[in-house]
C-alpha cells in the first residue's frame, strides 16, 4: 500500500482529514474516560482512611496547639504530650472546612477562624478538667513556652568516644519528679540566658 502522504505519486487522492480528526477524538475520549476511571479508583483508596468532618454552631471540640512535631508541648517533649486544647465551642461554619471559635479570654490574641484538620470532637464528660495553663501559649505556633527554673543535677556520659555533659532541669510549673535530663548544649542554644 502506497503512503498517503507522499506528495510525488500522480493519482486520486484520498482525503483523510475528517476520518483521521475522528479517529484522534475516538482516542482521546478513551484516554479521558481511562483517566476518569483511575482518578475515581485512586479517590476511593485515598478515602479509605479520611472521614467527612462537620460540626454546628453550639458543638464543643477540641483545638490543636502544635502542628509541627518535636515541639515541646506543656513540658512533654515526645509521644506522649498533649496535642488539643479545650473544649472550645463552635460560634458558626465560615465554609465548609473552617470554623469560628469562642476562645478563652487567655486566647483572644489569636485568630479565631481555624480549619477543620485542627478540630476535634468533644463528648460532654462532667468530670473532665483542663489542666494545663493556656496563658502560655504563643499566638505564632499555637505552641506552650516552658522555661527551665532550675538545674538539679550535673552529669557527664560518654556516647561513642564522646563525653557528653547533661543537666537535669526542672521546669517551670511543674513538680520536681517530672525534671529531665537535657544535653547542656541544648539548654544553652534554646535558653542562653540560663546557664552561664
Amino acid at each position: 500500500m502506497p503512503c498517503s502522504d507522499c506528495w510525488d505519486q500522480v493519482g486520486e487522492r484520498v482525503i483523510e482529514g475528517p476520518k483521521m480528526i475522528e479517529v484522534t477524538n475516538e482516542k482521546v475520549a478513551v484516554a479521558k474516560e481511562k483517566l476518569k476511571e483511575a482518578r475515581t479508583r485512586q479517590k476511593s483508596y485515598a478515602n479509605t482512611h479520611r472521614r467527612s468532618i462537620e460540626f454546628q454552631p453550639g458543638d464543643r471540640v477540641f483545638l490543636k496547639v502544635s502542628p509541627a512535631r518535636g515541639v515541646r508541648r506543656f513540658g512533654i517533649k515526645g509521644k506522649l504530650s498533649p496535642r488539643f486544647i479545650g473544649p472550645v465551642e463552635i460560634l458558626d461554619r465560615i465554609i465548609e472546612v473552617s470554623y469560628r471559635l469562642a476562645l478563652p479570654p487567655q486566647l483572644s490574641h489569636v485568630h479565631n477562624v481555624f480549619h477543620v484538620y485542627l478540630l476535634r470532637g468533644y463528648k460532654y464528660h462532667p468530670f473532665h478538667v483542663i489542666s494545663y495553663p493556656l496563658d502560655q501559649i504563643r499566638a505564632a505556633d499555637l505552641s506552650y513556652v516552658d522555661e527551665p527554673e532550675a538545674i538539679l543535677d550535673r552529669q557527664d556520659r560518654v556516647m561513642r568516644n564522646k563525653i557528653i555533659p547533661f543537666v537535669k532541669i526542672l521546669w517551670r510549673n511543674h513538680p520536681e519528679r517530672e525534671a529531665t535530663w537535657e544535653t547542656e548544649e541544648s539548654i544553652r542554644t534554646s535558653y542562653p540566658h540560663f546557664i552561664p
